[in-house]
């Protein structure tokens, strides 16, 4: 084999095109980002993992209300625990 013919170039070009082809295939296959035709990268979408993502933050959102609406709550209730009691007392009776 001559090391400066166009069979040894030819070699060279399949064996590079081979391996990026594998690389590529084990990329894709275990979820990673593949690299696209110009050097981007290209991403597996999953409707699944989307449908996830949607879910969770509609639950963060009511998650997150419900706590301020219990902080409220405990600022509240420390306000009854801290207030002196002649103060309660009167509020008290003046409800009734």
């Amino acid at each position: 084999m001559e090391w400066g013919g166009p069979t040894f170039v030819l070699a060279i070009i399949a064996i590079s095109t081979l391996g990026w082809v594998a690389t590529s295939w084990i990329r894709a296959r275990h979820g990673y980002p593949v690299e696209g035709e110009w050097g981007g990268t290209v991403s597996k979408s999953d409707p699944d993992a989307e449908r996830k993502i949607s879910l969770l933050s509609s639950e963060n959102e009511r998650l997150t209300g419900q706590v301020s609406r219990l902080e409220e709550r405990i600022a509240v209730l420390e306000r009854i625990a801290t207030d002196a009691p002649s103060r309660l007392t009167a509020e008290i009776e003046r409800l009734k």
